[in-house]
């Protein structure tokens, strides 16, 4: 998809896209999250807990079965002692990866510009 003009019915469908994706990562965790999972490829809850500044144990946990539910992370419960929970993103995660690393970009040089002026 481009930034040009277009008929309205394709506009009409392609906002309706855009709502569905702000829809399922919506929230100010979410993105965080799949980036934590993305760089790693498997991450424990804990771990997660420690890349996502700011974030509780009771707001991770939601937003973990939230995109469990929309299928983008897979949940694993290990055979350990005690017992480990483990997170990778499913296939339809990894198709995030492309817009995870726009972000992380857009967002480096976002913050370079605004300290700069």
């Amino acid at each position: 998809m481009t930034c040009v003009p277009r008929k309205s019915d394709e506009h009409k469908k392609e906002m309706r896209a855009v709502q569905d994706c702000m829809h399922v990562l919506n929230g100010k965790w979410k993105i965080a999250i799949i980036s934590s999972i993305c760089y790693y490829s498997k991450r424990r809850f804990s771990d997660i807990l420690n890349d996502v500044d700011g974030i509780s144990n009771k707001m991770l946990s939601k937003e973990l079965k939230e995109l469990e539910i929309n299928q983008l992370v897979k949940r694993t419960v290990l055979d350990t002692q005690p017992v480990t929970v483990q997170y990778e993103l499913t296939d339809h995660g990894w198709s995030l990866r492309t817009i995870i690393e726009n972000l992380t970009t857009w967002g480096i040089e976002h913050r370079k510009k605004i300290f700069e002026s």
